[in-house]
């Protein structure tokens, strides 16, 4: 029972989400401090506008590939940038494997920068720009109100609720409040910061785990499920208002949101590949993972939106039940939660753009086929 699925539900914890907290408060505070400087410049250099898309994308999480659609809805970037974005974009899943291979997440990250950029730059090329609903309404067919400019708007949200005045330049980040965080937030804290300790010296083999790892990592992953749960089961990333919180408080909770969503399916992951594994004999090898077939299902699989389903093949990944070229093709061919609101907004944009993902996403699959 221990190794079969305890141990699973605490490597979840201690090697993913542990590692997933030391990164995402930093970036999502400095998501918030400059992060309006690339949305502006995403308007101002139209030229550069697929090569800008693609850079937001770059920090883990979905929220650059989230603005990046919000702008192409209102008409301030091209198709080829929204495309760029989407191509480029990692998702959810790159906390996953950030924390498993640093290097080797950098690395993609840069391959899917300049595959994105080049897919969008060719997309604008070749002159494929679906009907807008703005563009009907600068032909005075119709009007649609997106709301308010989340760039230009004076003023954001936090996560409680109130009103958060800021400056046309950069915006303050107010200090943290505890009581505003909320109970669930702080313990999940409380506990990563106790299994930092414990994973760390593990992590870099300086320790051996002890059973003290094992309870941590056990109790982590079932905190984070309570939070996921109670947080319904979805992510704040979900929506373009929660990209950017207006509050310390607001980047905590964002982040523990963030890192309960994380942890919950790559637990989901660690549990079912250790029951294929140990109930089956499977090693991968029997699974249509492998060589063509392998890169054709991760590039179908990434058509799926939302970043539930790709976290958990970025965790199958990590456990060793793929190889790199299918793990390339899923991770060009999805769009991250950037599709829902798109789907949401501009339908025959967001159809259309399944598509073309998936065309460079096959190509660089097979490429890497071939050259490994």
């Amino acid at each position: 029972m221990t190794d079969l699925i305890l141990r699973p539900l605490a490597d979840a914890f201690m090697q993913v989400g542990v590692f997933v907290a030391l990164l995402v408060a930093p970036f999502g505070w400095a998501r918030h401090r400059w992060g309006h400087r690339l949305d502006d410049s995403l308007q101002r250099r139209r030229g550069l506008a697929p090569l800008v898309a693609a850079a937001l994308t770059m920090p883990p999480g979905c929220g650059g590939a989230i603005i990046v659609m919000s702008a192409y809805s209102r008409g301030a970037v091209s198709y080829g940038a929204a495309i760029a974005a989407l191509v480029a974009t990692m998702g959810d899943a790159s906390w996953v494997l950030l924390a498993a291979d640093p290097l080797l997440t950098v690395q993609l990250k840069l391959v899917l920068l300049v595959v994105g950029a080049s897919t969008g730059y060719l997309v604008d090329a070749l002159g494929i720009a679906p009907r807008r609903r703005v563009d009907g309404a600068a032909d005075g067919v119709n009007h649609v109100d997106t709301g308010p400019d989340p760039v230009s708007c004076p003023h954001e949200r936090d996560v409680a609720g109130a009103t958060v005045p800021t400056l046309p330049g950069v915006p303050a980040l107010p200090a943290l409040r505890l009581h505003d965080l909320g109970v669930l937030p702080v313990l999940l804290w409380v506990l990563l910061g106790t299994g930092a300790t414990l994973s760390v010296p593990v992590t870099f083999q300086v320790l051996a785990p002890s059973n003290l790892y094992l309870v941590v990592g056990v109790l982590g992953t079932s905190l984070a499920v309570v939070f996921f749960i109670r947080n319904g089961c979805r992510l704040a990333d979900d929506d373009e208002d929660n990209t950017r919180p207006g509050s310390m408080s607001g980047v905590l909770r964002h982040g523990g949101e963030e890192v309960a969503f994380v942890t919950v399916w790559v637990a989901i992951a660690y549990v079912a590949w250790s029951l294929v594994t140990h109930v089956t004999g499977f090693d991968g090898s029997q699974l249509p993972l492998f060589g063509v077939a392998g890169v054709v299902v991760g590039a179908c699989i990434g058509l799926i939106p939302g970043c539930a389903v790709q976290i958990v093949f970025a965790g199958i990944f990590v456990a060793g039940g793929m190889p790199l070229s299918t793990l390339m093709a899923n991770t060009v061919s999805q769009d991250g939660d950037a599709l829902i609101p798109l789907l949401a907004l501009e339908h025959r944009s967001a159809l259309l753009a399944t598509v073309l993902t998936t065309i460079p996403a096959l190509t660089v699959g097979l490429c890497l086929l071939v050259l490994t």
